[in-house]
Formats: structure tokens, C-alpha cells, sequence
């Protein structure tokens, strides 16, 4: 009997175990945990891991699923965050940029919640009796009433203005408002950062620390991005231990911002001036709030239990090391745009029935949301484009099925906190988006709001007739917007109205003769029309002002034809041309006097050309001999009256011109 007892009792030991480890397996009632770290870019990732420096990053390859992911374009953060919580498409969620126009007053604001036009993953969590926790995700203000905690992407704004949470948007700024004193309690100032924290990241001066804060100042944008990043983290380790959410969804912004201020310094060398006195002060602070990124998720990792599957992603990756074409771009560093942004983004999986070494077949933002809820055993929407990454997961997942989640009726919209909106956060946001280069000057003469970068993505989804008529909304209110006229003129186009198209195109080009895609576009509907002829001068007027401009440069080789007319032919020719090549690098890198060697010895082998005037003018702009570039313009001009890039120039350098004058006076 001893030994049926003993045989017996191991037995039940040994069921318990196999019971324990089909626990650690995806199971219905498992807890998410998603960090969305914004910009981080999948070969940056690996080249740390390579190189033994980031070693949690490392652990999740290790030990989970990792890959990349596709995340189709626009790459702008609201777009993309919204995507990959809603598992829909632009178009249909309603989020299309950064900013809105208010209706009422027709002021630009920033995106909210309230645009949003279908259910985000938290309000399906949360109607399944499942709690959540949300903290920082984009265009989540007003915070929606969730079955949880909802920190809303606005709350860290409030420390600009030395705030307390409870004093302004109360109801706004975090749900439930009972929850505001445990929020701020974990939040990070930029006044608490001291020269110690900032140390690893920037070359700090000693005055620059007791500086007041303002986003034109890149150790003060730094600042801000760093304390935001802290903060967001330690209110969502917070809320993990205190309150148990099946969800959490935290979002860390640090490493995009960063990359945005110093990505085009990221390993680089043998910069001169002005970029050389950037490098010794920033050079190194991408790469370590990368490490901060993985030191983040070490921390995350270590809050993790068996039944917790762990996801890591981002909402596209980041082109550093990258010097744009115009140096003078750089000088306040704040240029980049979602120019760089890269559509492959980075996404881990790790944890409870993720199966160590796996890779998926392919990835994209869509496929989020139907992962996470197949993960939680809650149905997957059929009006979701996504699928369930399956191939990862051991046991395999069991995926059900449902129509929609949409109940077809608006979304509900809280009035009375957009009508309690502070004024100085939505400043607040909008001057950080603009001095990370998203609003302000941009190819077209207004910066892109909602509506009308929503009619751009009906564009790329097919829906043309859709897009269309939101072009044709906006043109009422910005008749002269050359975007808007070549949006509309390429919707045209798709429709099979050519001729319209052609006109709407030569509009628009009227309006901004700089403007590229117009020429771009108006080439393919002169394709469209059988007129290849046009379309070559037109593919070749896109090039005469940006000699790179991708598309232009594509549809030149596909109809076999060069990409200018001035073909260097004699041996002086061409090496001029090679001259001037590396004239434009040395530019690039600040090495100006060098540059205007070489910019002598391709002067003389092929004198008389317009390129060199263009290359001597832009020169002189960057060296601040405004006169000078004045000088060579006006030749320029006079030898090709009809270039919109010399009168452009031109008008540039004499505001130069008056501002010094004007400053000489004043002193």
C-alpha cells in the first residue's frame, strides 16, 4: 500500500506539472502586455544585439518571435498607432494626421479620440468585462471610459506649464479622474532630469541645465522626450503591479524623437563645421536612447508572469546616418519629417505561447489586433483586414470568428470635455510638431490636416471617388493649395477623367511651380493619354529641380529614356560632372572650403554651365555671403528666366539680405 501511495502521490506531482506547463501555453484567460516603442528601427535592433549591446532585445529573439513588419504608408505616428489598435485601415478609423481643423473657429488642433470612427482594442477589452490599462497612446485624448485606467497621450504636456493633472482637464486627461494622483506621483519633470540622467545621452554644458524650457532649444526637446519616455514607463510598471490589468498598452515615443533632433549624426564621421560641433555634443544620444529602449523592456521583462505574453512593436523604422541634400536644413536639427520614417517597423513576441526561434511568414500593422484578441480568446472581427499571426504560437491558437464589433451607429462623442480643451496644451502639442518638422513649411503652402491626409489614404486604398470629393471640399477653403489640386487631379485621373486631371494638374503647378508630384503626375496622365513625349518633359521638369527625385528618375529608365537632355559627352564633361558630385558630398558634410576647390577645378573643364551657378549660389548661402549668393542668382536667373528654383532661391537670400540689414540697424 506504502508504495501505491508513493506511486500515486508522484503521479499527481507529475500531473500537476504537465498542468503547469500547459499553463505557460496561450490560454483565453492570459494577460497582454504591448509596448509600442515608436521609431524603432529592426536593423538598428540587430546591429545592437550583434554587438553585445543590447542584451533584452537579444533575449526576446532568443526566446520569442521576431521579425519585421510591414507598415504601409502614411508613417505618420496618429495613422499608424491607430492601425495597429484598431486593426483597420486609415480610412475607415479616421485618423489621418497630427491635426484637425476645429469647424467652429477653423483654428488647427490636434488629433483626438473623438475622431476616431470604430472601436480601438481597450473598448473591446473592456465591453468583455476584461480590464485595461492605456498609457500615452497617440490620439487617446479625451480619455475614453474604460473598463481600467486610461493615461491619455496629453498628460505629460501639463509639466510644460508646471501644472498639476488635477488642476486643468480633469476630466480629459486621465480615466478615471480618481486615478490622477497615482498618475502624477510617477511622473517625470524635465526639471528633475539633472546633469546626471542627461549625461549618457548628450554632452552637456553646465549653463544649458538651468536654461527655462522651449521647444526651439534641442537640449530642452531632448529633455522633454526623456521625461515623457520615464514617466510613461513608470506609470505602466505601476499600473501592472497594482492593478492586474488582461491588458496593457503602453507607448514610448523617445527613440523617434530623438532620431528625429540627431538621427542624420547617428555613427557618422568626418563631419566639418557646423555638423562637426553637433556630432561632439549629440552624436551619441540615438544610440542610447536605443539602450534606453532595451533597458526598458529588461524591466518589463522582469514583471512578467507565466501567463503573460509580452509583445514589443513599432510603428515604422527610421533612416539614420542620413545628410539631407541642404545642410542648412540642419542648423536647428529639427527637419527630418516622416521623410526618413522606413515602412519596416519591429515587432517581438515573447512569453506565454510564443515558441522560442519562431518567424512569421510575413507581418503588418493590421495583424495586431487580431493576434491580441485571438491571444485573449475573444472573437476576431471579419471586417478586420489582419490575421492572426498563427505560425508562432505553441499550442496553436484557437481562433473564433465574429462579423463586426461595429455597431454601425456614430461612436459616441463627449462634448463637454472637447469643450473644456486647454488651450495651452493644444499649443503645447502643435509647437513640439512643429519643431520636430511635421507642421510648418512643407512642399505644399499649408501644412496637412486630418481631412485632407485622409482623402490622400482613400487615394492609395482605391477609393477614389471617396478622396475626390474631400479634395474638392478643402479646395472651397485653399483654392491656390497645389496638393489639394493634385490630389484631385489624381483622383481624376483613376476615374478615367484625363482631361480633367490635366487641367487640375496644370493648376496646381501654376500655383507652386516647385511642387514635384504635380509634374510627377501629370507625366503619368499624359502616359495615360498616349502623349509619351509630354510625359518625358514633364518626368524631366521634376528632375531639373530635384535631380534625385525618386518616381521621376523610375519613370524615366522604364521608358528608356535619360534623365536630362545635357548629356556629359567629352572627357572634360564628365569629369566635371564627377567633380561636381563630389562637390554635393562635400557639401553635405560641412566642408565647405573644400568644396569650393573642387567646385574651381569643375569650373574650369567645363565653363559656362547653369549647374555651377547653382552649386556657387547655394555656396554662399550656407558660408552667409547673402551678397554674393544674390550676385551669382541674379546671373543664373538671367541666363534661365523660366527656373522656379532660382527665383525661389533668390527670394530666400534677400529676406536674408533685410534681416541683416535690419539687425545691423537695430544694433
Amino acid at each position: 500500500m506504502r508504495r501505491v501511495s508513493i506511486a500515486l502521490a508522484l503521479g499527481a506531482i507529475l500531473l500537476a506539472v504537465a498542468l503547469l506547463a500547459a499553463g505557460c501555453g496561450a490560454q483565453p484567460g492570459n494577460r497582454l502586455l504591448v509596448l509600442g516603442i515608436d521609431g524603432l528601427d529592426p536593423q538598428v535592433v540587430q546591429t545592437l544585439i550583434a554587438e553585445g549591446k543590447a542584451p533584452n532585445f537579444a533575449r526576446l529573439v532568443e526566446g520569442g518571435a521576431f521579425g519585421v513588419m510591414d507598415s504601409p504608408p502614411p508613417l505618420l505616428s496618429p495613422v499608424v498607432w491607430t492601425t495597429i489598435a484598431t486593426g483597420r485601415r486609415p480610412g475607415t478609423h479616421g485618423i489621418g494626421h497630427f491635426t484637425t481643423v476645429d469647424p467652429v473657429s477653423g483654428e488647427k488642433l490636434p488629433v483626438t479620440s473623438t475622431l476616431r470612427k470604430v472601436e480601438a482594442i481597450w473598448n473591446l477589452f473592456s465591453a468583455q468585462e476584461r480590464d485595461v490599462g492605456v498609457v500615452g497612446w497617440w490620439a487617446t485624448w479625451p480619455a475614453e471610459a474604460v473598463r481600467g485606467v486610461m493615461v491619455s497621450d496629453h498628460t505629460c504636456y501639463h509639466f510644460l506649464m508646471g501644472d498639476r493633472l488635477g488642476e486643468t482637464m480633469e476630466e480629459g486627461v486621465v480615466w478615471p479622474a480618481q486615478a490622477l494622483p497615482e498618475v502624477e506621483a510617477r511622473i517625470t519633470r524635465t526639471e528633475d532630469l539633472s546633469e546626471e540622467d542627461l549625461r549618457p545621452y548628450v554632452a552637456v554644458l553646465e549653463e544649458a541645465g538651468a536654461e527655462s524650457f522651449r521647444f526651439d532649444d534641442d537640449l530642452s526637446h531632448f529633455k522633454w522626450a526623456l521625461a515623457a519616455a520615464r514617466s510613461y514607463r513608470d506609470i505602466g510598471l505601476d499600473l501592472w503591479r497594482r492593478t492586474s490589468p488582461d491588458l496593457l498598452m503602453v507607448y514610448i515615443e523617445g527613440v523617434d524623437s530623438s532620431s528625429h533632433l540627431f538621427g542624420h549624426l547617428f555613427r557618422q564621421a568626418d563631419l566639418a563645421g557646423e555638423l562637426e560641433a553637433q556630432q561632439s555634443r549629440f552624436g551619441n544620444t540615438v544610440e542610447q536612447m536605443y539602450l534606453f529602449a532595451d533597458q526598458l523592456v529588461g524591466e518589463y521583462l522582469e514583471v512578467l508572469d507565466e501567463r503573460t505574453t509580452l509583445m514589443v512593436v513599432s510603428d515604422h523604422g527610421f533612416q539614420l546616418g542620413e545628410l539631407p541634400e541642404d545642410p542648412s536644413k540642419l542648423r536647428d536639427m529639427r527637419r527630418v519629417s516622416e521623410a526618413f520614417h522606413r515602412r519596416e517597423a519591429s515587432l517581438f513576441l515573447y512569453g506565454a505561447g510564443v515558441r522560442p526561434g519562431a518567424r512569421w511568414e510575413r507581418a503588418e500593422t493590421l495583424d495586431i489586433t487580431p493576434t491580441l484578441l485571438a491571444l485573449a480568446g475573444l472573437p476576431v472581427a471579419d471586417d478586420m483586414p489582419g490575421r492572426v499571426l498563427e505560425e508562432v504560437f505553441d499550442p496553436p491558437l484557437s481562433v473564433r470568428r465574429i462579423a463586426t464589433y461595429e455597431t454601425g451607429e456614430p461612436r459616441s462623442r463627449d462634448r463637454s470635455v472637447d469643450e473644456t480643451r486647454s488651450a495651452e496644451v493644444d499649443d503645447a502639442v502643435l509647437e513640439r510638431l512643429k519643431s520636430l518638422g511635421y507642421l510648418g513649411d512643407s512642399e505644399a503652402a499649408a501644412p496637412s490636416t486630418n481631412d485632407r491626409n485622409l482623402a490622400n489614404i482613400l487615394l492609395r486604398e482605391g477609393r477614389y471617388r471617396e478622396a475626390a470629393e474631400i479634395f474638392v471640399e478643402q479646395l472651397i477653403v485653399e483654392p491656390d493649395d497645389p496638393a489639394l489640386r493634385s490630389g484631385l487631379a489624381t483622383a481624376l485621373l483613376q476615374l478615367g477623367r484625363v482631361d480633367q486631371a490635366l487641367k487640375e494638374f496644370d493648376r496646381a503647378i501654376e500655383s507652386d511651380p516647385l511642387f514635384l508630384p504635380a509634374y510627377f503626375n501629370r507625366g503619368l496622365a499624359h502616359e495615360r493619354g498616349g502623349d509619351l513625349d509630354a510625359a518625358i518633359a514633364d518626368y524631366r521638369s521634376a528632375l531639373r529641380y530635384d535631380s534625385d527625385y525618386p518616381p521621376a528618375r523610375e519613370a524615366l529608365a522604364r521608358l528608356g529614356q535619360p534623365a536630362t537632355t545635357r548629356v556629359a559627352s567629352t572627357p572634360e564633361q564628365i569629369e566635371a560632372a564627377r567633380l561636381l558630385a563630389e562637390a554635393r558630398e562635400l557639401i553635405r558634410r560641412g566642408e565647405y572650403d573644400q568644396a569650393e576647390g573642387i567646385l574651381d577645378r569643375a569650373e574650369n573643364l567645363a565653363p559656362g554651365e547653369v549647374v555651377m551657378l547653382q552649386y556657387r549660389s547655394n555656396l554662399a548661402y550656407l558660408q552667409g555671403n547673402w551678397l554674393e549668393a544674390e550676385r551669382i542668382l541674379v546671373e543664373a536667373l538671367a541666363r534661365e528666366p523660366d527656373n522656379a528654383l532660382f527665383e525661389k532661391n533668390l527670394e530666400r537670400v534677400r529676406v536674408k539680405i533685410e534681416e541683416s540689414v535690419a539687425g545691423g540697424k537695430s544694433q
